[in-house]
Protein backbone atom coordinates (compact mmCIF):
# COMPACT_ATOMS: atom_id res chain seq x y z
CA UNK A 1 0.00 0.00 0.00
CA UNK A 2 1.32 3.45 -0.91
CA UNK A 3 2.34 5.65 1.96
CA UNK A 4 0.15 8.62 2.79
CA UNK A 5 1.13 12.08 1.64
CA UNK A 6 3.46 13.71 4.19
CA UNK A 7 2.01 16.61 6.14
CA UNK A 8 3.24 20.11 5.28
CA UNK A 9 6.12 21.12 7.53
CA UNK A 10 4.08 23.71 9.40
CA UNK A 11 1.51 21.07 10.35
CA UNK A 12 4.19 18.64 11.51
CA UNK A 13 5.85 21.38 13.55
CA UNK A 14 2.55 22.34 15.14
CA UNK A 15 1.64 18.76 16.03
CA UNK A 16 5.06 18.32 17.64
CA UNK A 17 4.57 21.52 19.65
CA UNK A 18 1.08 20.41 20.73
CA UNK A 19 2.35 17.02 21.89
CA UNK A 20 5.40 18.29 23.77
CA UNK A 21 3.43 21.20 25.24
CA UNK A 22 0.54 18.95 26.38
CA UNK A 23 -1.90 20.88 24.24
CA UNK A 24 -2.95 17.60 22.64
CA UNK A 25 -3.29 14.75 25.13
CA UNK A 26 -4.66 11.23 25.09
CA UNK A 27 -6.77 9.49 27.72
CA UNK A 28 -10.48 9.52 28.58
CA UNK A 29 -12.30 12.86 28.48
CA UNK A 30 -15.97 13.76 28.85
CA UNK A 31 -16.85 16.49 26.35
CA UNK A 32 -19.59 19.09 26.69
CA UNK A 33 -21.59 16.96 24.26
CA UNK A 34 -21.27 14.07 26.79
CA UNK A 35 -19.28 12.05 24.29
CA UNK A 36 -16.35 10.12 25.73
CA UNK A 37 -13.31 11.21 23.75
CA UNK A 38 -9.91 9.45 23.68
CA UNK A 39 -8.13 12.76 23.14
CA UNK A 40 -8.37 16.39 24.13
CA UNK A 41 -7.16 19.57 22.43
CA UNK A 42 -6.70 22.32 25.01
CA UNK A 43 -5.84 25.67 23.45
CA UNK A 44 -5.79 27.22 26.92
CA UNK A 45 -2.34 25.67 27.41
CA UNK A 46 -0.93 27.77 24.58
CA UNK A 47 0.44 30.47 26.86
CA UNK A 48 4.19 29.75 26.69
CA UNK A 49 6.30 31.80 24.27
CA UNK A 50 7.43 28.87 22.11
CA UNK A 51 3.86 27.57 21.85
CA UNK A 52 2.51 31.03 20.97
CA UNK A 53 5.13 31.22 18.22
CA UNK A 54 4.17 27.76 16.97
CA UNK A 55 0.45 28.45 16.78
CA UNK A 56 0.81 31.94 15.29
CA UNK A 57 2.97 30.63 12.44
CA UNK A 58 0.70 27.61 11.94
CA UNK A 59 -2.38 29.84 11.63
CA UNK A 60 -0.46 32.15 9.28
CA UNK A 61 0.62 29.30 7.00
CA UNK A 62 -2.93 27.91 7.01
CA UNK A 63 -4.32 31.26 5.84
CA UNK A 64 -1.52 31.67 3.28
CA UNK A 65 -2.35 28.23 1.85
CA UNK A 66 -5.64 29.73 0.58
CA UNK A 67 -4.28 31.86 -2.29
CA UNK A 68 -7.71 33.24 -3.29
CA UNK A 69 -8.60 34.30 0.26
CA UNK A 70 -8.48 38.08 0.52
CA UNK A 71 -9.07 39.76 3.86
CA UNK A 72 -8.28 42.91 5.81
CA UNK A 73 -8.92 42.03 9.45
CA UNK A 74 -8.59 39.04 11.76
CA UNK A 75 -11.39 39.00 14.31
CA UNK A 76 -10.79 37.10 17.56
CA UNK A 77 -13.94 36.39 19.60
CA UNK A 78 -13.55 36.97 23.34
CA UNK A 79 -11.83 35.45 25.12
CA UNK A 80 -9.55 32.78 23.64
CA UNK A 81 -9.70 34.34 20.20
CA UNK A 82 -8.15 37.61 21.39
CA UNK A 83 -4.51 36.50 21.90
CA UNK A 84 -4.80 34.16 18.91
CA UNK A 85 -5.79 37.05 16.61
CA UNK A 86 -3.00 39.28 17.91
CA UNK A 87 -0.33 36.60 17.62
CA UNK A 88 -1.45 35.49 14.17
CA UNK A 89 -1.36 39.05 12.85
CA UNK A 90 2.35 39.07 13.69
CA UNK A 91 2.73 35.55 12.29
CA UNK A 92 1.27 36.66 8.96
CA UNK A 93 3.80 39.48 8.68
CA UNK A 94 6.63 37.04 9.41
CA UNK A 95 5.40 34.59 6.79
CA UNK A 96 4.79 37.16 4.03
CA UNK A 97 5.15 40.81 4.96
CA UNK A 98 4.56 42.00 1.41
CA UNK A 99 1.18 40.32 1.28
CA UNK A 100 0.09 40.57 4.90
CA UNK A 101 1.98 43.53 6.34
CA UNK A 102 -1.14 45.71 6.45
CA UNK A 103 -3.47 43.13 8.02
CA UNK A 104 -5.12 44.29 11.26
CA UNK A 105 -6.91 42.54 14.10
CA UNK A 106 -9.83 43.31 16.37
CA UNK A 107 -11.91 41.62 19.03
CA UNK A 108 -15.13 42.08 20.93
CA UNK A 109 -15.86 42.95 24.51
CA UNK A 110 -18.31 40.74 26.36
CA UNK A 111 -20.02 43.88 27.64
CA UNK A 112 -20.25 47.21 25.86
CA UNK A 113 -18.03 49.96 27.26
CA UNK A 114 -19.97 53.10 28.22
CA UNK A 115 -16.98 55.44 28.60
CA UNK A 116 -13.86 56.36 26.66
CA UNK A 117 -14.09 55.15 23.08
CA UNK A 118 -17.13 53.02 24.02
CA UNK A 119 -18.56 50.23 21.91
CA UNK A 120 -18.14 46.48 21.84
CA UNK A 121 -15.30 46.12 19.30
CA UNK A 122 -11.67 46.89 20.09
CA UNK A 123 -8.95 47.28 17.47
CA UNK A 124 -9.48 47.68 13.74
CA UNK A 125 -12.90 48.96 12.65
CA UNK A 126 -14.87 46.33 10.75
CA UNK A 127 -16.99 48.58 8.55
CA UNK A 128 -16.44 47.84 4.84
CA UNK A 129 -13.69 45.34 5.71
CA UNK A 130 -13.26 41.71 4.69
CA UNK A 131 -13.00 39.79 7.95
CA UNK A 132 -11.68 36.36 8.89
CA UNK A 133 -12.84 34.98 12.24
CA UNK A 134 -10.07 33.16 14.09
CA UNK A 135 -10.64 30.90 17.11
CA UNK A 136 -9.34 27.69 18.68
CA UNK A 137 -12.11 25.22 17.86
CA UNK A 138 -15.71 25.12 16.66
CA UNK A 139 -18.03 22.84 18.61
CA UNK A 140 -21.72 23.76 18.53
CA UNK A 141 -20.92 26.94 16.60
CA UNK A 142 -22.71 29.27 19.04
CA UNK A 143 -19.71 31.54 19.67
CA UNK A 144 -18.87 31.60 15.96
CA UNK A 145 -22.41 32.69 15.06
CA UNK A 146 -22.14 35.48 17.61
CA UNK A 147 -18.89 36.60 15.97
CA UNK A 148 -20.44 36.58 12.50
CA UNK A 149 -23.38 38.60 13.82
CA UNK A 150 -21.02 41.21 15.31
CA UNK A 151 -19.14 41.52 12.01
CA UNK A 152 -22.34 42.00 10.04
CA UNK A 153 -23.77 44.55 12.48
CA UNK A 154 -20.49 46.48 12.31
CA UNK A 155 -20.76 46.65 8.52
CA UNK A 156 -18.07 44.11 7.74
CA UNK A 157 -18.12 41.13 5.38
CA UNK A 158 -17.29 37.60 6.49
CA UNK A 159 -14.43 36.38 4.27
CA UNK A 160 -13.56 33.15 6.06
CA UNK A 161 -13.11 31.25 9.30
CA UNK A 162 -10.00 29.53 10.64
CA UNK A 163 -9.66 27.32 13.71
CA UNK A 164 -6.78 25.37 15.19
CA UNK A 165 -8.39 21.94 15.24
CA UNK A 166 -11.17 20.18 13.34
CA UNK A 167 -12.49 17.12 15.19
CA UNK A 168 -14.25 16.00 11.97
CA UNK A 169 -17.20 14.64 13.92
CA UNK A 170 -20.92 14.91 13.38
CA UNK A 171 -22.99 17.34 15.39
CA UNK A 172 -24.46 15.89 18.61
CA UNK A 173 -28.12 14.94 18.87
CA UNK A 174 -30.41 13.55 21.60
CA UNK A 175 -29.94 10.10 19.99
CA UNK A 176 -26.20 10.53 19.55
CA UNK A 177 -25.24 6.87 19.25
CA UNK A 178 -27.97 5.80 16.82
CA UNK A 179 -25.61 5.71 13.84
CA UNK A 180 -27.54 8.34 11.89
CA UNK A 181 -25.28 10.30 9.48
CA UNK A 182 -25.03 14.00 10.27
CA UNK A 183 -22.75 16.80 9.10
CA UNK A 184 -20.13 18.52 11.21
CA UNK A 185 -20.54 22.04 12.54
CA UNK A 186 -17.72 23.17 10.25
CA UNK A 187 -19.46 21.57 7.28
CA UNK A 188 -22.68 23.35 8.12
CA UNK A 189 -20.89 26.71 8.31
CA UNK A 190 -19.27 26.14 4.91
CA UNK A 191 -22.67 25.39 3.43
CA UNK A 192 -24.54 28.22 5.15
CA UNK A 193 -22.06 31.09 4.76
CA UNK A 194 -20.30 29.94 1.56
CA UNK A 195 -16.85 30.99 2.77
CA UNK A 196 -13.66 29.00 3.37
CA UNK A 197 -13.61 27.34 6.79
CA UNK A 198 -10.03 26.22 7.47
CA UNK A 199 -8.21 24.41 10.25
CA UNK A 200 -4.54 23.99 11.04
CA UNK A 201 -5.05 20.35 11.97
CA UNK A 202 -7.73 17.70 11.60
CA UNK A 203 -8.29 14.46 13.44
CA UNK A 204 -7.01 12.70 10.32
CA UNK A 205 -3.71 14.59 10.62
CA UNK A 206 -3.31 13.44 14.22
CA UNK A 207 -4.10 9.83 13.37
CA UNK A 208 -1.60 9.80 10.50
CA UNK A 209 1.06 11.25 12.81
CA UNK A 210 0.39 8.65 15.50
CA UNK A 211 0.88 5.88 12.96
CA UNK A 212 4.53 6.81 12.92
CA UNK A 213 5.18 7.81 16.52
CA UNK A 214 2.26 7.13 18.88
CA UNK A 215 1.18 4.12 20.88
CA UNK A 216 -0.89 1.41 19.20
CA UNK A 217 -3.52 1.71 21.93
CA UNK A 218 -3.99 5.47 21.44
CA UNK A 219 -4.12 5.01 17.67
CA UNK A 220 -6.76 2.27 17.90
CA UNK A 221 -8.98 4.34 20.22
CA UNK A 222 -8.76 7.39 17.94
CA UNK A 223 -9.64 5.35 14.87
CA UNK A 224 -12.63 3.80 16.67
CA UNK A 225 -13.83 7.23 17.82
CA UNK A 226 -13.46 8.63 14.30
CA UNK A 227 -15.47 5.79 12.85
CA UNK A 228 -18.23 6.12 15.44
CA UNK A 229 -18.71 9.88 15.14
CA UNK A 230 -17.51 10.53 11.58
CA UNK A 231 -19.29 13.50 9.96
CA UNK A 232 -21.16 12.96 6.72
CA UNK A 233 -19.65 15.99 4.97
Amino acid sequence: MASSTPLPQYKSDFISACLTGKVLTFGTYVLKSKRISPYFFNAGVLHRADLVRAISLAYAHTLAAEPRLEFDVLFGPAYKGIPIAAATTLGLALVNEKRYGQISYSFNRKEAKDHGEGGTVVGAPLKDKRVVVIDDVMTAGTAMREAVDIIQKQGGTLAGIVVAFDRMEKMPSPTDDDGTPRPSTIGEFRKEFEVPVMSILTLNDVIETLKGMGSEEDLKRLEEYREKYRASD
